[in-house]
């Protein structure tokens, strides 16, 4: 190395070192500001040394129907709570006896409880929660064995309770946060309890209200030494918000009734709002089961069940919606100018250009749209497929045609969620162009395709939709979003259920659907659903969807009166055969239900106990 310039590295030496010290000392300038300035972290662990800040619960919102009934409310439930530094030793075994639980449960609780990660507020000298959600039985029965626990105590919250074992998939139920829940909202303590389905879920926010708590005051070894500041540093909690259900809690009580015995739903909507009046799941549970202490085993005993009642097949359910799915089918060929009320087709018990595939039962021929729709009849549908899918006069090509096809089904409510305000809606299924495409190598027309006409094939619908296209057809074009809240106590609805959507297919198309359904009651496949001349002028529509696992389904769609309607209705049954077989008298009996506030005729008594007591037996391959 050169002389020079290892004299020239000596020299700059000491200016380094100061540059070096210099940036240290600013170094640790910034991180102070930033911890005394900027970030809280020291002042929030000086304060949690100082303060104990007491939970005060609030009391959470009730739960009525749109007729003021209450459905839901609140029944005293306890904690025991436990104080590390004063607990000791204590008989395990006696404690989960008066308890009713297991070891491995307490266990884990002791090892959650001084996890700091999971329990951030822990100290020894202050309260915990170790097991929550005591009834009051269990709660007494502890409280007076309580001195051979010393450093444990009792504290009071409450749980749900309900004045019907009925209406579980919309109530819900409440379980303890995950640690997911406590990562996304820090309103939420380890051991609260929040919405995990239902109604309670959805409204979890409004129905919760807010935690209130107490200032006390600890000394530095963390034992409580009263209240700071003579309490004028408390919160009071805020009492969670009452919500009045659009549900008609009669009516479903009778919908749950009817589907005894049998899987399926119904869902009857109120077609000038929008509103659910009832949503049935079959089979069901009582919502008790999801209450307390034994929650987490009931809820085992549910998932495992060859049943699957936890899944609310009203809106999770997806079907193939069959014959209904014509009412859609028909106003979109009126609507696009495929056909018009006078254009006729052909059917000889079947659809003739595929040798009678698919088959159809003996009706006169040819016919018009709104006969069409009243006997139910498959060609007529795969004609008008075949006129707008085939014809290049109307559209340049197959995938143009189909195009049009899909939008009009999706603006109908299918294929997409509907946004109903309940977790866990499915969307259904509408094809478009790009899935034949990818199937047939782009060589398809509508043979290839024909079962999508008559509501078979690719195309599967929620119980929802399919009451929601019936609301459609009641309004003769429109329908509001479908929801389950009707009024917040203290707040408002999301004005999205509010909004009218107009469907782009122009009212004198789905009045001539409305006529054929109005037939299909009178003198066609729904003759089940019509009721003494001069009552109620219902409009409906069978289906019998084809199922590859077994019996047909069985399905109705309608409403009721025509005009002016009030209920707009879909039932399905699993493996309940022809529509006409339970589809139509269900249907018939909840609009009766509803329409008569409750007052049912002889005939509708008898049938009500016929159809109570029939039972479909399902097989594990159902």
């Amino acid at each position: 190395m050169p002389k020079a310039l290892h004299k020239s590295n000596l020299k700059d030496r000491p200016v380094l070192m100061l540059l070096l010290a210099t940036l240290i000392i600013f170094g640790y300038i910034a991180r102070l500001f930033y911890l005394q300035i900027v970030s809280n972290e020291y002042t929030d662990k000086a304060k949690r040394n100082a303060f104990y800040y007491r939970v005060q619960y609030p009391a959470r919102g009730a739960i009525f129907d749109r007729n003021g009934k209450l459905v839901v409310y609140n029944e005293p439930a306890y904690d025991i709570m436990v104080t590390m530094h004063d607990a000791g030793d204590f008989d395990t075994t006696a404690f989960c006896s008066l308890l009713g639980i297991d070891r491995d449960y307490l266990r884990s609780r002791f090892v959650d409880l001084v996890d700091r990660k999971k329990n951030p507020g822990y100290t020894p000298y202050a309260p915990q929660l170790i097991v929550s959600q005591l009834t009051p039985e269990y709660a007494g029965r502890f409280q007076e064995q309580l001195f051979r626990f010393p450093g444990f105590s009792v504290r009071q919250r409450s749980t749900r309770r309900y004045t019907t074992p009925n209406a579980a998939h919309i109530l819900g139920y409440l379980g303890e946060c995950s640690r997911n829940e406590l990562e996304a909202d820090s309103a939420l303590s380890v051991g609260d309890y929040v919405g995990k389905s239902g109604v309670e879920l959805s409204y979890e926010k409004e129905l919760r209200g807010k935690k209130g708590y107490e200032v006390l005051l600890r000394d530095a070894r963390g034992r409580i030494q009263g209240k700071y500041n003579n309490g004028l540093d408390d919160v009071p909690n805020e009492a969670g918000k009452n919500i009045d259900l659009s549900i008609d809690i009669d009516l479903q009580v009778f919908g749950e009734k009817l589907m005894s015995g049998k899987r399926g739903a119904i869902v009857a909507i109120e077609p000038s709002t929008g509103q659910v009046l009832a949503l049935v799941s079959s089979p069901g549970f009582d919502p008790l089961l999801l209450s307390g202490k034994n929650l987490s085993d009931n809820y085992r005993i549910l998932q495992t069940s060859v049943d699957k009642p936890l899944i609310n097949r009203a809106i999770m359910g997806t079907y193939p919606p069959g014959s209904t799915f014509k009412a859609a089918q028909g106003a979109m060929l009126l609507g696009e100018g495929i056909i018009t009320p006078d254009t006729h087709f052909p059917c000889y018990r079947g659809y003739p250009p595929l040798h009678n595939k698919p088959a159809c039962h003996g009706h006169a021929s040819p016919l018009s749209i709104q006969f069409a729709i009243a006997t139910s009849c498959n060609a007529f549908f795969c004609w008008g497929l075949r006129s707008m899918i085939d014809d290049r006069s109307r559209f340049p090509s197959t995938q143009i045609a189909f195009t049009r096809w899909k939008d009009d089904m999706v603006d109908f409510g299918f294929g997409y969620r509907l946004g109903i305000d309940l977790p866990g809606e499915r969307r259904g299924y509408i094809p478009n162009s790009e899935v034949f495409d990818k199937i047939y190598k782009k060589h398809w027309n509508s043979s290839t395709i024909i079962s999508v006409a008559i509501g078979q094939g690719e195309v599967t619908a929620t119980p929802l939709q399919i009451a929601n296209l019936a609301a459609t057809v009641a309004n003769r074009g429109y329908y509001y979003k479908p929801h389950i809240v009707r009024n917040i106590h203290g707040g408002s609805i999301d004005t999205a259920y509010l909004r009218r959507h107009v469907t782009s297919i122009n009212r004198t198309a789905w009045n001539t659907i409305a006529d054929g359904m109005q037939d299909a009651v009178l003198m066609g496949t729904c003759r089940g659903a019509n009721f003494a001349p001069g009552e109620i002028v219902v409009c409906g529509k069978t289906g019998t969807a084809q199922n590859p696992h077994g019996r047909d389904h069985s399905a109705f769609m309608g409403f009721a009166p025509k005009d002016n309607p009030r209920i707009a209705i879909a039932v399905y049954v699993e493996n309940g055969g022809f529509g006409a077989t339970n589809g139509v008298p269900i249907g018939r009996l909840m609009m009766e239900y509803y329409l008569k506030k409750g007052e049912l005729s002889p005939y509708s008594q008898a049938l009500t106990t016929e159809i109570e007591k029939r039972r479909i037996a399902y097989g594990q391959s159902f």
